[in-house]
């Protein structure tokens, strides 16, 4: 009997470990509970939803290939060996099978695992599935992992030359195996279940993930260039809340932009293009998760900038957190992640920028607060987005490149559509004012809304000086750490 256990691989089409389970012999699957585990991570409440509700309909999917689902208790991954070896040896599973996850803990977790199941005669491989490259195949001249993503993405575009990897067929079914699938929970303890909107906007299953990424790349990727960058207008994929859980492939998704633009990732249209690009940030970001482990240890990846005087400013902090900022922008886009679970990409930016150079408080804080709200949370985008952003990580933005929110806002939502949407205090402004409501009546603003909790060019101006106070420092010394 084999064993797949799941883990962020919630699908039956072009699963590796599924396949190569159900090649070996009969299979079941298995997915473990983790709350305390969870929570140490920082684990959203609408993502551990999103996971259970996708577990329920992965259920039927696995049923119509007769492979039973049973459902693992470990409260922190220091019990998951035990708790795996007692499954294995109750069904008399020979071999686990699992897909390759990234991360300090992720990788601990896995050697214990094995090493327990092989000290009992226990199988247990690993396969390359969330990614498109192995970690530690795509490297400098030198032998090293990438830090700029221009270098690694000429390199993975010279490997995507050579050969695209392939989407696998869902395998037969197998013959029924006297095993009965276990309930899936509805819910964990300690995380909240999100609101019925929150849940209709993300509806489960790989039925779901599949619809989105076909329309998407039938039609809307070819003006994805034009319109990504304005949270407004339906310009993105609305696919990372399922390639976070594993509901769709990095590969299906490949696959389907290149067969809109035929069959071209660097040529061709430019949308197409960027968004192949955007797969491949997500994969660099994985990349240097493994390369660079530090990052997964809340560390910036330029140790330099350890040293910056960050403030402690909680009731800034809780404003931001709140959406009460006084900056509209930025307060539309907290109230969207609150509401919704999710944030527009120029948005995470805006305000991740705001939090860290307007502010001037630590990034690790925003890291947080967005994993513990956000349904596609993912522990190497989030930390490289956030270390982009504050200018402590790889490939970051200059740090003296300060977003001003007020020009941000009237670039990508001229006509304040989204800010009326998220913060309605506002809706009566025309789209002149609506950007900064402050500067119509000095202090006083608009009733019911905040003025500005910071002055944004003597913040800014603030941000440049804790900058220039660094040591000139090189990340190179802890590369391997």
């Amino acid at each position: 009997m084999q064993l797949f256990w799941l883990r962020t691989d919630l699908r039956t089409h072009d699963n590796t470990a599924l396949n190569a389970a159900m090649k070996q012999g009969p299979t079941v699957a298995a997915f473990m509970i983790s709350p305390e585990q969870w929570r140490r991570h920082d684990e959203a409440s609408c993502k551990v939803d999103f996971w259970l509700r996708n577990l329920a309909v992965l259920k039927d999917s696995l049923k119509a290939l007769n492979i039973p689902l049973l459902i693992v208790n470990a409260d922190t991954w220091d019990k998951a060996p035990q708790a795996l070896l007692e499954l294995c040896q109750t069904h008399g599973i020979e071999h686990v099978h699992v897909n390759e996850e990234y991360g300090v803990n992720e990788e601990k977790r896995d050697k214990a695992v094995e090493a327990m199941l092989d000290k009992h005669g226990i199988g247990f491989d690993r396969y390359l599935d969330q990614l498109l490259f192995k970690p530690g195949s795509v490297l400098t001249k030198s032998g090293n992992y990438f830090k700029v993503y221009t270098q690694f993405r000429k390199v993975c575009y010279e490997r995507l030359h050579h050969s695209i990897p392939p989407v696998a067929r869902l395998h037969k079914p197998q013959a029924a195996v006297r095993i009965k699938s276990d309930d899936i929970p509805k819910q964990v303890k300690g995380f909240t279940q999100p609101s019925e909107a929150l849940r209709n906007r993300w509806p489960a299953g790989e039925d779901e993930a599949r619809k989105r990424l076909a329309q998407f790349t039938d039609d809307q990727v070819h003006h994805y260039e034009d319109e990504r960058d304005f949270p407004a207008r339906p310009g993105t994929s609305q696919l990372s809340a399922y390639l976070a859980a594993g509901v769709v492939s990095a590969r299906q998704c490949l696959h389907a932009a290149l067969s809109s633009n035929n069959g071209e990732f660097e040529t061709g249209n430019v949308g197409a293009v960027t968004w192949i690009n955007e797969l491949l940030w997500r994969e660099f970001y994985k990349h240097v998760l493994v390369g660079f482990p530090r990052v997964s240890r809340h560390r910036a990846f330029r140790p330099e900038t350890e040293a910056l005087k960050w403030r402690h400013a909680p009731k800034d902090l809780q404003a931001w957190q709140e959406g009460r900022t006084g900056l509209p922008i930025v307060d539309a886009a907290m109230r969207q992640l609150l509401e919704t679970g999710w944030m527009h990409n120029r948005l995470r930016m805006i305000t991740a920028m705001f939090l860290t150079k307007n502010l001037l408080i630590d990034w690790r804080e925003g890291e947080r607060f967005f994993m513990q709200h956000l349904i596609d949370g993912d522990l190497a985008a989030n930390n490289g987005g956030w270390q982009w952003s504050s200018s402590t990580g790889t490939d970051s933005s200059p740090y003296f490149r300060i977003f001003n929110p007020i020009s941000q806002s009237e670039r990508f939502d001229p006509q304040g559509v989204f800010i009326k949407q998220w913060v309605p205090e506002l809706s009566e402004l025309n789209k002149r004012d609506i950007h900064d409501p402050s500067a119509l009546s000095g202090l006083f603003g608009v009733e019911g809304y905040p003025s500005p909790i910071v002055d944004l060019k003597a913040s800014r101006e603030r941000a440049l000086a804790a900058f220039k106070s660094l040591p000139h420092r090189h990340a190179e010394a802890l590369d391997h750490e």
